[in-house]
Formats: C-alpha cells, structure tokens, sequence
C-alpha cells in the first residue's frame, strides 16, 4: 500500500504541482450524488496522475470506480454502531501507510472516523483533512463535524448560507462554495436515445404510448416528494390533460414503509394506471431525455438538485419548488420552472401551460463537472503545498 515519499511533479502549463494522494470517506457506493461525485473526483485524481483512494462499505459503484484506476477499501465507516469507533485505528493505519496528503470526508459518521482518526495520527504522517457539505444537516453537535475540516466544501450557496446562519463560531474564510456540475458531452443537448433503447423501453413500457410523460427522478424517500408528485398527475388527469408520472428511483430498506404507503396512496387516488415506478435506474439520461416534463417537488430544500441540471441540460423542462439548490440552478438557467415551494395548485398550472406550449430550455449550463474537479482539485493542492 505504501506509496513512497511525496514529490512534486511538472504539468505542461509549467506549474510545479504536488502529486497527491487522497482519501476519501463516504458510508457507501450505491447510488446518489455524493457517491457520483467521489467517483468523478477520484477519477480525474487518476487522469492527472495522482493516487485516488476510496474508503466505504461497498455497493454497486465499487467497480466503476475502481475501472477508473482508483482503489477501493471496504470498511464501513458510516455503519451506525458504537463498534464502527474501532474503525478509527485502521483508518489511522491506512493513512499512515499510504502516505496521504488529504483526508476528505463527505458525510457525517465518515467524517467522526475520519477526524477522530486525522486528530489522533503522528503529525510527521498527518494529512490535511477536508469535509465537504452536501445537505442542510439537523443543526446539532454530531452535524458540526462536517465543519471541523481545515477546508470546508459547500455544494452550493445554499448550503454556504446554511453553514454561516447555523455555525457563527465556525471562519467562513476557510469555506469554498464549489458547486457541482455534470459533464456536456454525457448530457448532450436535445439527445435522443438508441433506436435500441427506444425499442426495449416501449416493450417495458407499453401503457406509456401516447401520453404526454412527467418524470420525478428521486429515490424513495419522503422528503422527495412522491406523495406531492401524485397529487400533481391526478390533477392534470382531473384537467383532462393525458399525463403519465414515471418515478424512477431505488428504495432502501429504511424507507420501505414509505414505499408501501406509496403505493397505497397512488392506489386510493385512481392514478394507479397512470404513474408507472421503475425502481433504480442506470439510464436516467434516457428516460428524462424522452420526458415532457421534469419534476423536482422535494418537501425539503435540496442541497443542490443535480438531476434537475441534467434534465435541463439535456434541454428538457423543469418545474422546481423555489427553494434550496433547485432553486439556484434553474435561476440560472430556466426560472419559469420555478414555482412557490410546496404549492400543488401552483405546480399543476405550470405543467399545464408547459404541457399546452412547451418552452424552449436554454442551451446554457454554468454548472459544469470540470469547473467542479478544478475548483476541488485545486483546494487539494492548496492545503497540500502548505
């Protein structure tokens, strides 16, 4: 595991950079944005030549990662068990051997086992130690960690506002907003899928022919937003608009209660023929790319709202609650989407309007994944040459 010492190495724009080598520490590699955004960062780490290193429990995404020339240690840091303390000398011991000039912790027990673990290594092996926030966290004791980095990550300036209305004591100087963003050519403008696709969908998905299709890709949890979503298609059906609700994401077992109850409620409403759920998927591009409509209707203020970029970036149209990330990102690129948050009525007349004249969504994304792994890769660099 052991590296060899630290050297700087010479890139072609003539600057003389530190090679790096980073941890970085997240409950587990399933599905969602943090995880999709370590994998991106540990990615471009090995592309410029660096060593990228992921600790979790494991998942789904443990072999793209490591297709990316990353490695990955199984060790489940965000297990929520008094034994998951022990973790604190291994990681200690992985730090030491590995030589790491950054420690980047992306959620909150991670983060305890990371600092606990940073806090207590000899300082001739200590590396510089990084939190990023990726949510508006229960303001508390245990959330003030994600605030404990040398350097501090804000997905957003939502979440910046967060950190600076709930922690006054903590120096706003050594926090870096660094949104995320997604890559131009994985989500190209006005994409259309394979024929092949196409072909496979409309076999799964027969009772989708001839609707007018509204998507709310979001996994199944409350705070998302379903039960909102539901009311939303049973609306435009009682306006005699011909719409269809797909809503495509996984449920993790503390959510299945949920689920059921759900599926009960789209059962009660009528609309049981009308909203199809697909579970986990892969190919989301495809199926916002063959979408009318894309809903983001989270209860909660979202940290950022990444799929509503990409729906927009793929030039389809969005109607957002007017709050958190979602917010930002359609202010920037399509504000007619935005309607008051949690307001049904307001969202059913926007989806009307959108569905009787569709818009034309702007071929502009500020939020790009590259301006996101410089910004990150950058902070890295910064904290490891001093």
């Amino acid at each position: 595991m052991c590296e060899g010492p630290r050297r700087p190495i010479s890139l072609d724009l003539g600057e003389t950079l530190l090679k790096l080598s980073v941890i970085q520490t997240v409950p587990a590699l399933d599905a969602g944005g943090v995880e999709r955004g370590t994998i991106e960062v540990a990615g471009e780490l090995v592309q410029r030549g660096h060593r990228a290193i992921v600790i979790s429990a494991g998942g789904r995404m443990v072999e793209k990662l490591t297709a990316l020339g990353a490695e990955h240690i199984d060790l489940p840091v965000g297990r929520k068990s008094p034994t998951t303390l022990l973790f604190v000398k291994k990681l200690r011991e992985i730090i030491k051997a590995s030589g790491v000039n950054i420690l980047h912790a992306r959620s909150r027990l991670p983060a305890w086992i990371s600092y606990l673990a940073w806090r207590t290594t000899d300082e001739s092996f200590r590396p510089s130690f990084v939190t990023s926030v990726h949510g508006p966290y229960s303001v508390n004791r245990y959330s003030k960690i994600m605030m404990r980095g040398e350097r501090v990550i804000a997905i957003s300036d939502f979440i910046q506002h967060y950190i600076s209305d709930n922690y006054s004591d903590v120096d706003m100087g050594k926090v870096s907003v660094i949104p995320r963003g997604i890559n131009p050519l994985n989500f190209p403008y006005r994409y259309s899928p394979s024929k092949k696709w196409l072909q496979h969908w409309h076999e799964q998905q027969p009772q989708l022919a001839g609707s007018l299709i509204i998507t709310l890709p979001a996994r199944i949890t409350r705070w998302k937003g379903q039960l909102d979503f539901v009311r939303i298609i049973d609306e435009l059906r009682k306006a005699n608009i011909n719409a269809h609700g797909i809503i495509a994401g996984g449920v993790e077992r503390k959510s299945e209660a949920y689920f059921d109850e759900l599926k009960s409620f789209i059962l009660s409403s009528g609309v049981d023929q009308h909203i199809t759920l697909t579970g986990h998927r892969d190919d989301l591009r495809e199926v916002m790319s063959i979408s009318n409509l894309v809903l983001s209707v989270s209860r909660e203020p979202e940290a950022f709202g990444r799929t509503s970029l990409e729906a927009l970036a793929l030039g389809i149209p969005v109607i957002a609650y007017d709050h958190g990330g979602a917010s930002e990102v359609l202010n920037r690129i399509f504000s007619q989407g935005l309607v008051p948050a949690l307001d049904i009525d307001a969202a059913v007349r926007r989806a009307i309007e959108f569905l009787r004249s569709p818009p034309q969504v702007p071929d502009n994304n500020p939020f790009t994944l590259s301006s996101m792994l410089d910004s990150t890769l950058n902070v890295y660099q910064d904290l490891a040459s001093n």
